[in-house]
């Protein structure tokens, strides 16, 4: 089934075996894959489940495609835990490529803040954007579960969401910081064996102030380096939540 295009839809398109297309999604499958009335695919509802599915006419609407489900498909693609990623928001639309490429490494939810050191201020729309990449970048990387994108933020109302929470002694938080003498992420990771739930906090262009490293370690989060080259906003997210992936797929299947 390598071969065969994913659909990522949401659950409440799906009653009684039939998946109800939008307009976008039948031009998609049917105009830009060229896939016609018979032709398979993969429908994933961006939660964890996947099915074949085949395109049929919609009987109401003949100039109308729907699909029917065939099969579940039973697969494992996600990382064991939830990994949320606080990422301060870099400047253009370099964001758009912070949102594709943690998709692709696994994250699970994404939250972008706004800062001392911040230009962005992101409307609306940019919001409707940044999920429509994760949802392709789900996709392409053949994830089962949609990152979610949340409403950004003020940095310290973001690190109050995790402030006041019962957390459990294998829920981590780190904040990366450049030019320190803290410990490196992966030391701590690989510190750290039994790992339910990590927070990443990546900064901007120019690093987090003082102010804002004094509060992340008040909330609870560990200051860590990504090692002793300066990383753009871009590139930071890439490499810690790399780092994070990497550790946690050795836990799940440990060398032999």
């Amino acid at each position: 089934m390598a071969d065969l295009q994913r659909l990522a839809i949401t659950p409440q398109q799906i009653y009684r075996q039939q998946v109800f297309l939008t307009v976008e999604q039948q031009h998609y499958l049917g105009r830009v894959l060229r896939l016609g009335v018979g032709d398979k695919f993969i429908v994933m509802d961006g939660e964890g489940k996947w099915w074949l599915a085949k395109l049929t006419p919609d009987i109401s609407i003949k100039t109308e495609l729907t699909a029917i489900l065939e099969q579940e498909i039973s697969i494992q693609n996600e990382l064991p835990i939830e990994l949320t990623l606080i990422s301060a928001l870099p400047k253009g639309n370099n964001f758009d490529q912070v949102v594709r490429q943690s998709t692709e490494l696994g994250v699970t939810y994404i939250l972008p803040v706004t800062s001392s050191r911040t230009l962005l201020k992101p409307s609306l729309q940019k919001l409707k954007r940044w999920q429509k990449i994760a949802t392709e970048a789900a996709e392409q990387s053949e994830r089962q579960v949609v990152p979610k994108i949340r409403e950004t933020l003020e940095y310290s109302a973001a690190l109050s969401l995790f402030e006041n929470q019962i957390l459990s002694t294998n829920y981590h938080k780190y904040i990366c910081i450049a030019r320190n003498n803290y410990p490196l992420l992966l030391e701590s990771l690989l510190h750290n064996q039994k790992l339910e739930s990590i927070v990443i906090a990546i900064g901007p262009e120019g690093g987090w102030t003082n102010e804002e490293i004094e509060r992340a370690i008040a909330t609870g989060f560990q200051a860590v380096s990504l090692g002793k080259r300066i990383l753009r906003g871009v590139t930071a997210p890439l490499v810690a939540l790399s780092l994070v992936a990497a550790v946690l797929e050795i836990q799940r299947f440990p060398l032999l």
